[in-house]
């Protein structure tokens, strides 16, 4: 009906609501005529329980309603939020009743009555919102002719017509007949079923569907809780006769009804299910099955009464972006799909289940990670080191907290949100209005980080991944915030989410699985079952989402990892193949003479590799469980130093000889992640970055001599890494994002030297050439360097330009690439031949599916 602002009226010194109305009226002097006068007759509504119409205004082309501000939940998020106890449904369905009563007998018909249009304040006063302005709003009166009524396709194509909303619609309003007070009796009937039993009396997979329920088939009145009373199940089927002349006449008359005692159930009367209701499931399937081949994405509500499950794919146009995160989100009541599109410029974008394409939210280029709020109007996310909410209805990005690139999160009920704090450290907890955060977990000796959180219902526990490094070795684990405990939930699992039919479901080896799942006692219950094969995985869990209302999202197909090749890469960007087979390389590192190199290889484990140059010998430097990343090479080239991440121990470096002789030597130990990135000229010293959860990634310094003592050499709020050591021994590079961004500066070793900002459009992984006269790092695609003149001062020139190229080396943690003695550069290719993922899988009611594959006691 269109935007809406809170405003404040500064004359009157209230709050009121600004209603935007749509741009159709604005060349149209006859709609804006008739909206008047029917804005009149809404204005004369003057009941405790009706949101009041203020005024009518013009400014400029923007014709708005000055509407009563009401604060307070609506009955649609009350109702999603969990069961209306027996003392909430009557009350509000008193007060509703006496609402449409006032407007009744004014003649004034609402039209379209619904729980979003129904807000309870905090003092539990009931207002309905919006009274009379479908009718206001449409552009023009049904026929009572059925041959002139609106089609459905008609009424999609006309801006500002509003004839209700499909499962709340009476038969005669979805047949385009004329209206009385009886079509608002038929909504309420709708309401009334939807607070009793948590879904819609009328439901279906796209609003053909839903109309086609409404005009032929009745509720599910089986699924009304066992003790609703006598009274109550007979005004609901008054309510709810298609016929509208057999319907209740008076909305005063529901309240004779309700007023009956509520304490005189009545047994459920099953209702016979005729052929012809099985004839319409069977050309409702062959129907979903050829929008789905349309690509079409429909994710209504459960279908009332049988709820049978429904699979169909969806296009997506952009393309998923597959990134290191789960790239898609569903918001709790299904009826929203927000994800990560497009490779150039990966920004989020949001498919509405009435809507045909995917549209981008503005402001949120280089959004990974996103999760959406519980009432499904905004959604979080993560850009570099910063998280962010934005409204669905668009408007600009705010920021909310500081935080780690790997950052997942969370969104609970009462606004808090949960969120990952990255390496070293375990989850936290901020309120999407802004503020300090709140420290949850810790992680443990041998845990990298804690992520992936899951609030369950009520708020109460909180289901997250540990990740120790791989996803052969991760688990998923409940906090209890209540008591503090802390329990192991499932050995190898990611990413674990609960199912509101008693069911863990949980991401492993390109699978979903589920499990019987106790929420109270947090814990398993039985054995998992592979419930999924083939789903898309991401670094760390799957491209998956689940809603609470039942409905699963899936990128299908197994995205095996890439292997990656090893090139030389020369200034002209030319490329010639290194003689190794792909393989999951990191970190490379060539000796000052060109003869050895050292690299990562990512298997069952990460370990150190040597190459020797002349004869074309590769050998495995270590063996044990765990991490060993980050070599380097000594000076001379014997030895090699590594940082070690590894299960039971605490996170260390070692050195041993490069040869593979002898054992490896302890020389430093760390309570946090430790990066590897440069070896001094002389020998004597090593250069790493260092994780803290305060202070973020810090440079320090690692003596090779004497007690081998580690000191910090630059420790700030914000983030250093990649420190690189000049081969004179006298200045050090490294990459901070003190200004916001990531960008090269120089210091001096010395404790009297200076400081000098190399860049200023953004770069990292800064490299000295081995001569010294010359600085290089990457740039996006390309990588930059600057002349370095090491007399009395420090002299940087201009930016060069060497090469461009899609390489993985060169981020803000690691370089991730070597510069050889004659100049060309040792790359790790990171192009990918497999094209982007553009379908999604949908099935409807999953839930009933879990229930008889994996029984839950």
């Amino acid at each position: 009906m269109g935007e809406v602002y809170r405003a404040r009226d500064l004359k009157l010194g209230r709050d009121v609501a600004i209603k935007i109305l749509p741009a159709a009226f604005a060349g149209n002097p006859d709609r804006v005529a008739r909206f008047e006068r029917e804005a009149r007759v809404l204005a004369s509504l003057n009941h405790p329980n009706i949101a009041a119409i203020y005024g009518f205004e013009q400014s400029g082309d923007l014709r708005f309603l000055v509407l009563e501000y009401v604060p307070g939940q609506t009955l649609a998020q009350m109702i999603a939020s969990g069961p209306l106890d027996a003392e909430t449904w009557p009350q509000i369905c008193g007060q509703v009743s006496h609402a449409l009563e006032a407007a009744h007998e004014k003649g004034i018909v609402h039209r379209d009555l619904k729980p979003a249009n129904i807000k309870v304040t905090p003092e539990g006063n009931v207002k309905v919102l919006d009274f009379g302005l479908a009718k206001a709003l449409a552009d023009e009166q049904p026929s009572a002719d059925p041959a002139q009524s609106p089609t459905l396709s008609d009424i999609a194509t006309r801006a500002g017509l509003i004839l209700g909303t499909a499962p709340y619609m009476s038969p005669e309003q979805a047949r385009g007949r004329p209206l009385d007070k009886r079509t608002d009796i038929w909504s309420f009937g709708c309401v009334l079923y939807e607070m009793l039993t948590r879904k819609q009396p009328f439901g279906g997979a796209s609003v053909s569907d839903v109309i086609a329920a409404v005009l032929r088939t009745e509720p599910d009145w089986n699924a009304l809780p066992a003790d609703t009373p006598a009274g109550v199940r007979l005004l609901l089927r008054r309510c709810l006769q298609k016929d509208a002349a057999q319907r209740l006449r008076d909305i005063g008359d529901a309240r004779i009804l309700l007023d009956e005692p509520l304490e005189t159930p009545h047994p459920p009367t099953p209702i016979p299910k005729p052929r012809r209701r099985v004839l319409a499931w069977s050309l409702g399937a062959l129907l979903l099955t050829a929008l789905a081949g349309l690509g079409v994405w429909r994710m209504a509500r459960p279908p009332a009464g049988d709820r049978a499950v429904a699979r169909f794919a969806v296009p997506l146009s952009p393309p998923l972006a597959v990134g290191a995160g789960p790239a898609l989100a569903i918001s709790p009541d299904g009826g929203r799909l927000v994800y990560v599109g497009g490779r150039e410029k990966p920004q989020l974008y949001l498919r509405s289940v009435n809507e045909m394409d995917a549209k981008p939210l503005a402001g949120t280029e280089g959004a990974v990670n996103p999760f959406f709020s519980p009432d499904g109007e905004w959604v979080a996310y993560v850009v570099g080191e910063k998280l962010y909410k934005v409204a669905v209805a668009g408007g600009a990005p705010a920021p909310l907290w500081d935080v780690d690139t790997n950052t997942s999160g969370a969104w609970a009920a009462d606004g808090a949100i949960v969120f990952s704090g990255g390496l070293n450290s375990g989850l936290f907890t901020v309120a999407s209005a802004g503020g300090a955060p709140r420290a949850l977990t810790k992680v443990r000796q041998g845990e990298n980080l804690h992520q992936l959180p899951e609030i369950l219902h009520g708020g109460q526990s909180v289901l997250f991944t540990v990740w120790p490094g791989s996803a052969e070795r991760s688990s998923i684990a409940a906090l209890s915030l209540r008591s503090g405990e802390r329990k192991t939930v499932v050995e190898r699992g990611l990413q674990g989410r609960y199912a509101r039919s008693g069911h863990l479901v949980f991401f492993r080896e390109g699978n979903l699985l589920a499990a019987p799942f106790d929420a109270g006692r947090l814990e398993v219950t039985g054995p998992a079952v592979q419930v999924v094969d083939g789903v898309i995985g991401a670094n760390a869990g799957g491209h998956f989402a689940l809603a609470a209302s039942g409905t699963l999202l899936y990128v299908p197909g197994r995205r095996e990892r890439q292997l990656l090749k090893l090139v030389w890469v020369d200034r002209r960007g030319a490329v010639t193949p290194f003689p190794m087979p792909p393989r999951f390389y990191g970190t490379p590192q060539v000796s000052r003479d060109g003869q050895r190199i050292v690299f990562s290889i990512r298997e069952a484990n990460v370990d150190v590799w040597a190459y020797e140059m002349p004869r074309g010998v590769l050998t495995r430097l270590t063996f044990e469980e765990g991490e060993d990343e980050t070599p380097l090479l000594s000076p001379d080239g014997k030895r090699v130093a590594y940082s070690s991440t590894r299960p039971g121990k605490p996170r260390s470096v070692f050195w041993r000889l490069a040869d593979s002789t002898g054992g490896e030597e302890l020389l430093w130990t760390s309570e946090h992640h430790i990066h590897l990135s440069s070896w001094s000229s002389d020998g004597r010293t090593l250069a790493f970055s260092e994780s803290h959860p305060q202070t973020k990634w810090d440079i320090w310094l690692l003596s090779l001599e004497g007690e081998r003592k580690a000191r910090p050499f630059l420790q700030t709020a914000a983030n250093e890494s990649t420190a690189s050591l000049s081969p004179d021994g006298r200045w050090i590079a490294y990459a901070s994002d003190e200004t916001g961004r990531g960008e090269i500066y120089v210091r001096s070793l010395s404790d009297s030297g200076g400081k000098w900002q190399i860049t200023t459009e953004g770069a990292v992984a800064p490299v000295w050439a081995v001569n010294g006269r010359e600085l290089f790092y990457r740039q996006g695609r390309k990588w930059m360097s600057v002349a370095i003149q090491s007399g009395p001062t420090f002299a940087a020139g201009p930016a060069r330009f060497v090469f461009e190229g899609e390489y993985s080396g060169g981020t803000f943690v690691n370089a991730d690439y070597a510069v050889a003695p004659d100049g060309r550069f040792l790359m790790i290719d990171a192009r990918q031949p497999e094209q982007a993922p553009a379908q999604l899988n949908v099935v409807l009611n999953w839930f009933e599916e879990l229930k008889r594959r994996v029984p839950a006691k």
